[in-house]
Parts: structure tokens; C-alpha cells; sequence
């Protein structure tokens, strides 16, 4: 009986230890979990990821595919409890960052995660690097831990191939093409010009990534853009060419506008000249024509008034003997 009762003692005292102990956990500050039963997340009712606003970056043909149902997430605190067939999935939600030649797969890829390549749209192999900044998206836990075997890999493949695709078709803007980019004629030139203008557009371009993959792409920044070794003398001697003829181009609408301001002015100097001779005339008009309507005596004293004038200022006068 003993022996009986020490079995049972024993095999209860294993029972809580690795199931009902073990069971008991916690969740980190920077921590979002997920709970499985038998291999099924636990849901919020019928509700999926196009029931979220996260979905409206998708194109239409995508929303099937990358409809996923909303799971309950576990907030950070506890302990909480699980029971031995259910199991628990962690993920931290803090903002992360990484060279975007970081390859998940394979460390040694794109110069040991150092530099990415990509082909500009002359033909140039230009190296790239830079930053993203990404977290897991708490509203889309189901993607990140189920939707893909390795998310963080899915990632920053789509974001390589949108990159790769923007740096070999980008051109620069019409209207901030000026005469002198369009001597230059190279377009590592127009990238570096413009690398503002990249970041936004993969922004807006990653802005799926949410929905697809359950991380959030916070930005992307891309701080050089380096051209091939044996093709960077060239560049460097077009560049110069390039600086020369900006310098002369800038120097002459300079010159130019001093012409036009001149020109202006002086223009504005004539017209004042001439308005000030007009004036007087004008208002001898209106007086003459307001002593004619006030009838003929009136204006032949004045007339008479004017002459004395003349006269009194005259040294010498010559009349006509009638």
C-alpha cells in the first residue's frame, strides 16, 4: 500500500513539475504572444487581415491570398497559464534595425552583408547600402509566426526586388532636368541627386509588407550609391565636365537677369519721366476747360493774366505793328 501510494505521490508530483509548472509564463515589455490549441491559434471570431485597414495598401489580386485570420494576442504581463497541448509563440515588436544587404539566408551573400548590387538603366553594376528599420506588426501575428516559414526572409527579398526594379528604371523628373543633367547623361547621377525621391518611393512601395508578412517597414534609407571600380575615373572626369558647364550655365542666367533688371529699371526711370512731363499738360487741359465752360470772359482773363506773366519775365518783347 505504501509502495502504491508513493507511485501515485510521485507520478502527481511529476505531473504538476512538467505540465502544470512548466505551463506558467510570462510576456516581456517588448513582447506579443500567441496561443495554439493543438496546433490551432486561438481567433477573434470570423475577423481576418482585410477587416484592418493594414489591407488597403494590397492590390485586389493580392487580397486572397494574403487573407489570414485575426488571433488573440497576448499582451505583456502574467503569469499566464497554458495547459501541456497548448503551446506558446513569442515575438518581439520592438523596432529592429539592418543592412539591407543583410541576407537572412546566407551571411556571406552581397559582400558578407556589406553591399548590395543592382544594374542601373545604362547598364552600370552599382553598389548599394544603407538601413531599414522594421518591427513585427502586432495587428498580423498570424503571418509573421504562420503565414511563412521565414518571414524575415520573405521581407527583405520583396524589398531587394522592389529596389532592384526602381534602381534600373529610375529617371530623373522632368521638370528638375536642367541643361546641364541632361549633358551628364548618366544615371548614378540622377540617383544620388535623388535618393530622397527612392527612400519615398520604397516607403510607399513596402507599405504591403504589413499584411503580406506581418512586419512593418518603419523606413528605408540609402546612403551611397558607388559605381563600379573600373568605370569610376570616367565618371569622376564626366562629373567635372558636368560642374564646368553648370558653372558657365549659372553664370550666364545670371548675367542674364542683371540685363533684365536692368532693363526693367530703366524702362520704369523712362515711363516716370514721361508721365511727369504729361501731368502738367494734363491739368493746364482741365483748367482751360474749366474757365471755357464758365464762358469766354473768364478765359480771355486768363489769357490776358498769362501774357503779363510772360511779359513781366521777358527782357525783350517784339510785337506784330498792325
Amino acid at each position: 500500500m505504501n509502495i502504491a501510494s508513493g507511485i501515485v505521490f510521485g507520478f502527481l508530483a511529476w505531473f504538476l513539475v512538467s505540465y502544470l509548472v512548466s505551463g506558467i509564463f510570462t510576456v516581456n515589455q517588448n513582447e506579443r504572444a500567441v496561443k495554439t490549441s493543438f496546433g490551432r491559434a486561438k481567433r477573434l471570431g470570423t475577423a481576418t487581415t482585410l477587416d484592418d485597414p493594414i489591407a488597403e495598401p494590397l492590390a485586389p489580386d493580392d487580397r486572397k491570398r494574403y487573407c489570414y485570420p485575426q488571433v488573440r494576442v497576448i499582451p505583456p504581463g502574467g503569469p499566464y497559464f497554458k495547459w501541456p497541448w497548448e503551446k506558446v509563440f513569442k515575438a518581439k515588436v520592438a523596432t529592429q534595425t539592418l543592412n539591407m544587404a543583410f541576407d537572412p539566408d546566407d551571411a556571406e551573400a552581397n559582400e558578407g552583408g556589406t553591399r548590395l548590387s543592382a544594374v542601373t538603366k545604362d547598364q552600370l553594376d552599382t553598389g548599394l547600402t544603407g538601413q531599414i528599420r522594421f518591427r513585427i506588426s502586432e495587428r498580423n501575428l498570424y503571418a509573421w509566426f504562420f503565414g511563412v516559414r521565414h518571414p524575415l526572409s520573405h521581407v527583405m527579398g520583396y524589398f531587394i526586388s522592389v529596389l532592384r526594379e526602381r534602381i534600373a528604371n529610375f529617371e530623373a523628373p522632368q521638370n528638375e532636368a536642367d541643361v546641364a543633367s541632361a549633358i551628364a547623361g548618366v544615371s548614378i547621377n540622377d540617383l544620388r541627386k535623388n535618393l530622397s525621391m527612392i527612400n519615398e518611393h520604397m516607403d510607399r512601395e513596402c507599405r504591403s509588407a504589413e499584411a503580406r508578412y506581418g512586419i512593418v517597414l518603419d523606413a528605408s534609407l540609402i546612403t551611397g550609391i558607388d559605381p563600379p571600380r573600373e568605370v569610376e575615373g570616367a565618371l569622376a572626369a564626366i562629373n567635372t565636365a558636368h560642374n564646368e558647364v553648370s558653372s558657365d550655365i549659372s553664370l550666364a542666367q545670371a548675367h542674364a537677369d542683371q540685363k533684365i533688371v536692368q532693363s526693367r529699371r530703366a524702362v520704369e526711370i523712362e515711363t516716370l519721366n514721361a508721365q511727369a512731363e504729361v501731368e502738367p499738360l494734363t491739368a493746364l487741359a482741365e483748367t482751360l476747360s474749366t474757365l471755357k465752360a464758365s464762358g469766354s470772359a473768364a478765359l480771355e482773363s486768363y489769357r490776358r493774366n498769362v501774357r503779363l506773366e510772360l511779359f513781366s519775365q521777358a527782357t525783350h518783347v517784339i510785337l506784330e505793328d498792325r
